[in-house]
């Protein structure tokens, strides 16, 4: 049998723009035995992916760990890998290319790889567009928009009676300057429910601060703290009559299950290599995120998404 190793280590946006490329893989090699090289936390939603036959998880072990480097040579080794494709592109996943040896295709921009992605301008395209000229380049013409329709849960009892719109006020602590501030969401969530809509408020624990600041100023705002994981939110963004955040994982997975999209950016991320793709996505950009107006905001929402009292 051929077997065939895809490489997406993370992040969660990436991760899941990959799994149209992931499609066209299957597609190019129907009867082939694919395996995805990944982090944990993104291990189970690889494992629920139909064009996927096997996980696994790489511990991504340093420098000073030669026992784990090694290990990581023998199991790609006897992998009996005919082809690789590196939809990770960093240096690490690139140095795999001289651990698994030679007699194996490679795609991707490891120096000496059989299938290079050898576009000049790979570090100037989205995301989408790079994986697809990458792919390209290795022979696969036809790559499809990522389809998360299999990711799904039972979202019953987090869920409220609609119509309710996801605020996802939180983002990387490293990062603040990423975040829309907490009393912009704070406001628009009053609005939200003065319209007759349930603001519902995702992310996790180390969020709580922002969740709980927007819970506090919007009475009837429900927030979900810790208690969704990646099918939890591409179920609930199909059911929502939309989503507003900040340039995050989760709304890059909200925005591919079909969920209408607004996206906060400042000046620490270009939409123009990382925007949120899907159906109904809209983009607000400033350089200083303290200074979008939540006028800015809600025009953007009321025009894609479908609010009680106005036409989208």
């Amino acid at each position: 049998m051929t077997r065939i190793l895809v490489i997406k280590l993370g992040a969660l946006g990436d991760v899941v723009l990959a799994f149209g490329p992931i499609a066209a893989i299957r597609r190019h090699h129907p009867g082939a035995e694919i395996t995805v090289l990944t982090t944990k936390p993104y291990a189970a939603m690889f494992e629920s992916c139909p064009d996927v036959d096997a996980v696994w998880i790489d511990s991504r072990p340093k420098w000073t760990q030669p026992g784990a480097w090694l290990a990581l040579r023998r199991r790609l080794r006897r992998g009996g890998f005919s082809r690789v494709y590196d939809l990770q592109t960093s240096d690490r996943s690139s140095g795999y290319f001289r651990l698994i040896g030679g007699g194996v295709e490679w795609s991707g921009i490891a120096a000496g790889c059989s299938h290079p992605h050898a576009n000049p301008n790979r570090n100037r395209m989205h995301t989408v567009d790079r994986q697809a000229d990458q792919l390209h380049m290795a022979g696969i013409a036809d790559v499809p928009f990522s389809d998360v329709s299999w990711l799904d849960a039972d979202v019953s009892a987090l869920a409220p009676a609609a119509p309710f719109v996801l605020l996802v006020p939180g983002g990387a602590a490293h990062r603040p300057a990423k975040r829309w501030p907490a009393a912009a969401y704070g406001e628009l969530a009053r609005r939200l429910v003065a319209a007759g809509a349930t603001p519902v408020v995702l992310g996790t624990q180390a969020e709580a601060g922002a969740i709980d600041a927007v819970v506090a100023a919007a009475p009837g705002t429900l927030a979900l703290t810790g208690r969704t994981g990646f099918a939890e939110i591409a179920s609930l963004g199909r059911r929502a009559a939309a989503a507003v955040g900040n340039d995050t994982g989760p709304m890059h997975l909200l925005a591919v299950a079909g969920c209408p999209a607004v996206v906060v950016y400042g000046s620490e991320s270009d939409p123009a290599l990382c925007a949120q793709r899907g159906p109904a996505v809209g983009i607000l950009r400033v350089a200083d995120l303290a200074a979008l107006s939540v006028d800015e905001v809600w025009l953007k929402l009321a025009e894609i998404g479908h609010l009680p009292g106005h036409e989208s």
